[in-house]
């Protein structure tokens, strides 16, 4: 068995897998009424934290999506006077999908074809209500469309163009709370 680097946390999907995941390619947005009171930098460092504690105080190398969304939101609700609990506590299952996926049906895989496929399946799980709603697959989903093997400058303005746009179609389809996570 290979050990996990001291950053990274296994992340248990509702189906039972795991993933391992560090703290800086968990990628959050928190939805709120409002503007958010926290940049991305402060969510990310807050995200780190959060693995520092599953992993160094409570010894866990694993953890489900929940715990750490939970444990995530008592500490932004710890540095935020602007938030209240019933703004900032979505209530509601987890929704997963699986952005691979989205692009492994067709033969030719283009930005054209995937980002219609995204936001469609953004407002399916919406339907559903959910209180946190998880994208997962990034980094593979990213290469593929980028046709490359390595990551490079353009896999990351592909991949913060793919969150960004996950953001602005969640906050223009929904106003119910609903915590966002992209992995």
């Amino acid at each position: 068995m290979i050990a996990l680097a001291a950053d990274c946390i296994l992340l248990r999907r509702s189906n039972g897998e795991f993933e391992p995941m560090d703290s800086h390619t968990i990628s959050i947005e928190v939805a709120t009424d409002g503007q958010s009171p926290f940049d991305e930098e402060f969510v990310k460092e807050a995200s780190a934290a959060v693995v520092h504690y599953f992993k160094k105080e409570e010894g866990r190398d694993s953890v489900t999506v929940g715990e750490f969304a939970e444990a995530l939101e008592k500490v932004l609700m710890g540095f935020s006077t602007t938030l209240t609990k019933e703004v900032a506590k979505p209530t509601g299952s987890v929704v997963e999908a699986d952005m691979l996926a989205m692009i492994s049906g067709s033969g030719v895989t283009l930005e054209l074809n995937f980002f219609p496929k995204l936001r469609q399946e953004l407002r399916n799980q919406l339907r559903s209500a959910p209180g946190f709603l998880r994208f997962y697959g990034l980094r593979n989903c990213v290469l593929r469309l980028a046709g490359s093997r390595r990551w490079t400058h353009r896999c990351r303005r592909m991949e913060e163009q793919i969150v960004g746009f996950l953001r602005e179609c969640l906050a223009a389809e929904t106003s119910a709370p609903c915590a966002l996570v992209v992995e």
